[in-house]
């Protein structure tokens, strides 16, 4: 005969079961919850450092995206960054845009089945070299508007897009939290210095835009860069050549890098940019070694500026970026290699890195040591030379190390060397453009003269973009 205690234990227990049972099931479906801590990001419980490329999908066509997705996969890339472009999908007020190069969620499934994470800046303000930095001409004839700070106008038009976007991410169960590749996302974008100009009308927008997305319950965590005042739980994240002195404004935030800069974008008239593979890699590995637990190649794969993408005076077509992969997707070697077997190293230190903060070992005037050391035993030693001219023979642990000038060595047991950022192992490769006699072919695109409506007259020049609403290039001018 069962008591009435009897009872509410078997109760009890198949309450746990049915518990045990749902949370098997919430697993097995590949969802997981997104978080951070002052190490890293966390995922599903694991911290992680991860390494990101950007590649924008609207500067590439589908039929490329898979391949340049493998080749950030097989260059140890773990997640790809890409802005949402608001002027591509949005041309007209109202009027929804998400096909060919501008099909966003068939490019996050694309990324989703490399087995990829996704960081989707969605901005809505892009900068990034693109033509009215993003924003849709239209939006600039709203009545009453000002972009970008505590204006009604503009604020309404923000969250709408802003909202149209995670709706849609949401729909195709495209967040982590979904069991989707989305693991981050981004709200406006390089807001500090005109936060500082603006003043409180500034700041009063900045925190309205991250109480706005926060609220969008993505279930994944949002970041603002190059700001330092960001609200919580916002991260704040560092853009530049260099980011190793960045600290987040918050004890318990990871500190991470969103853009790091492989070369600069190309000018007409401009020499055209370039990195050198050394550099760059000294770069990410400084940032690692003083706790840095995300880093962003900007860019990946730049592409091409179509059409009248490009932004901003001069702006090339080609948005080659000196990246890994150049503007035709072909591996850039060395840097490509190069990087690919940094990311490898880094990988190798991953169980130390997550684990512990770093201690400081001066090995000379210009040479140091950073160990981290976990509970568990592992450990992980990066060797410095800040020295941009000389080699430097160092001693650690009871071993002796040759530093080249300006580079870190990787020892991931903390004796053994198994990257330096100087030595390059990667083979370079010296691309040769040949002419295709046969397969192409010219096409041409005529655009008439219209006549302005008014038949204006005037004395000096029109405000071009006022004129034309930014549907041409053009405007004509007639004298009598």
């Amino acid at each position: 005969m069962l008591t009435n205690m009897d009872c509410s234990w078997i109760a009890m227990w198949n309450v746990l079961l049915i518990l045990l049972v749902l949370l098997s099931s919430w697993v097995s479906c590949g969802i997981a919850s997104v978080s951070y801590d002052h190490k890293a990001i966390i995922v599903n419980g694991q911290r992680k450092i991860l390494i990101s490329g950007s590649i924008h999908y609207p500067r590439s066509i589908p039929e490329m995206w898979p391949d340049l997705i493998q080749k950030a996969k097989e260059g140890g890339v773990d997640v790809i960054q890409t802005y949402v472009f608001w002027n591509g999908h949005e041309s007209e007020e109202g009027k929804y845009y998400f096909e060919g190069r501008y099909d966003l969620v068939k490019f996050i499934k694309v990324v989703q089945e490399a087995g990829l994470y996704v960081h989707l800046r969605i901005g809505p303000y892009a900068c990034a070299e693109w033509n009215f930095g993003g924003f849709p001409v239209w939006l600039k004839y709203v009545p009453g508007i000002s972009f970008r700070t505590d204006n009604e106008p503009f604020k309404a038009a923000m969250q709408k897009f802003t909202t149209k976007i995670v709706d849609m991410m949401k729909s195709e169960r495209l967040y982590q939290s979904q069991g989707g590749p989305i693991i981050l996302s981004q709200i406006e974008n390089e807001y500090g210095p005109m936060e500082w100009e603006l003043g409180e009308p500034g700041k009063a927008y900045s925190e309205w835009a991250a109480k706005m997305a926060v609220d969008l319950g993505t279930g994944v965590p949002w970041i603002m860069c190059k700001q330092d005042d960001v609200p919580d739980p916002i991260i704040n994240t560092c853009n530049g050549f260099y980011c190793d002195y960045f600290l987040p404004n918050k004890a318990n935030k990871p500190k991470m890098w969103t853009e790091a800069w492989t070369a600069w974008f190309t000018e007409f008239g401009g020499p055209v940019p370039y990195r050198p593979a050394e550099d760059m890699a000294f770069a990410v590995a400084r940032f690692i070694q003083t706790g840095g637990s995300f880093v962003n190649y900007y860019m990946y794969h730049g592409g091409t500026n179509f059409g009248r993408t490009a932004g901003g005076p001069f702006i090339a077509t080609s948005y080659d970026y000196d990246a890994p992969l150049d503007e035709f997707g072909l591996l850039r070697q060395p840097k490509w290699g190069h990087l690919k077997d940094l990311h490898r190293a880094i990988k190798l230190c991953e169980p130390a890195l997550v684990s512990a903060d770093p201690t400081v070992t001066p090995l000379g005037n210009y040479q140091e040591a950073r160990i981290f050391k976990s509970e568990s035993g592992a450990c992980a030693a990066f060797l410095a030379n800040y020295n941009q001219h000389s080699f430097a023979k160092v001693a650690f642990g009871n071993m002796h190390y040759n530093l080249p000038p300006w580079s870190i060595s990787i020892l991931p047991d903390c004796k053994n060397t198994v990257y330096n950022t100087a030595r390059v192992g990667a083979q370079s490769v010296q691309m040769k453009m040949s002419p295709v006699i046969r397969g192409f072919s010219w096409q041409s695109y005529n655009e008439d003269a219209a006549l302005h409506e008014d038949n204006t007259y005037t004395v000096g020049l029109l405000e071009q973009i006022n004129t034309t609403r930014d549907v041409s290039d053009y405007l004509w001018y007639m004298t009598e």
